[in-house]
């Protein structure tokens, strides 16, 4: 993982990205995004704060979702 970096150089972002990594962006609160380069960034809607800061992070393993219930109404 890399350091943390300033929030108002979100729009480097661009030059920062590599293949396999995300961004970790993080607000006052303590509050996550993992995001790829967007400017302007799209925050999610329930954020109280502005980010402060981001880092260049290993993107997450996917992650294979539940089945896919039934309708209703069929066996």
């Amino acid at each position: 993982m890399s350091d943390w970096i300033a929030y108002d150089r979100w729009p480097e972002c661009a030059g920062m990205e590599r293949p396999g990594y995300v961004f970790e962006v993080k607000n006052a609160e303590g509050q996550s995004l993992f995001t790829n380069c967007t400017v302007p960034l799209q925050l999610p809607f329930d954020w109280k704060s502005p980010p402060l800061h981001f880092r260049l992070i290993a993107a997450p393993p996917a992650r294979h979702s539940g089945p896919m219930p039934k309708p209703q109404g069929q066996r």
